[in-house]
């Protein structure tokens, strides 16, 4: 059996689950984690961030249920209002930072959402994935080539297969089944429920 993550770098709710995310894996270290990227921000969506009025006030309610926090320097970037979110950016960037350590792909998908969300450094940036690079030790040469190289359409094709429309979803797969342990947020204790009648 594995698990399989799929969130968008830019979803503020797949940020506010990235501590539940890192508790089951903490609590099961023999399972696979696969993380794959939505494309919550492509195409004609790929505006500026101003055009999306109401992040502020859904960022409130994330912090309010379930204790997620945004930083200064993010915040900064949402008054400022033209910073544009490409999900494509993003998933070009996990895919290249899957590559160099693919046995913690979950660490640096929160690592990402981290850089964002609380730094507010752009998923679209060479240098952003460098800096993470660095911080877990990978070559940072080879992981800012793989960004520049990388095609985002291949996970996006396997969000679409794995038939998630909605992020975060954390799926677990055993054999040909796919279970869905969370859809949105979800408590720790709630997944470990659903998981457990899999194990």
């Amino acid at each position: 059996m594995k698990l399989v993550y799929v969130f968008d770098a830019y979803c503020g709710w797949s940020h506010a689950f990235s501590g539940t995310l890192a508790e089951v894996i903490a609590r099961h270290p023999d399972l696979p984690v696969e993380v794959v990227s939505g494309g919550l921000f492509t195409g004609q969506r790929r505006v500026p961030i101003r055009e999306y009025g109401f992040i502020k006030a859904a960022n409130v309610q994330v912090t309010e249920q379930t204790g997620a926090r945004f930083g200064e320097a993010f915040n900064a970037l949402l008054d400022e209002g033209t910073f544009v979110m490409d999900s494509g950016d993003a998933a070009r960037g996990l895919i290249a930072l899957r590559q160099a350590a693919p046995e913690k792909a979950a660490e640096l998908a929160i690592a990402m959402q981290k850089a964002y969300f609380h730094d507010g450094l752009s998923l679209s940036d060479a240098k952003t994935y460098r800096k993470i690079a660095d911080d877990f030790g990978l070559d940072s040469d080879a992981v800012v080539g793989a960004f520049k190289a990388a095609v985002a359409d291949e996970d996006f094709q396997l969000a679409a297969r794995l038939g998630v429309s909605s992020y975060p979803t954390l799926i677990a797969v055993k054999g040909n089944d796919a279970y869905a342990l969370a859809r949105g947020h979800a408590s720790v204790e709630q997944v470990e429920s659903r998981l457990a009648t899999l194990l």
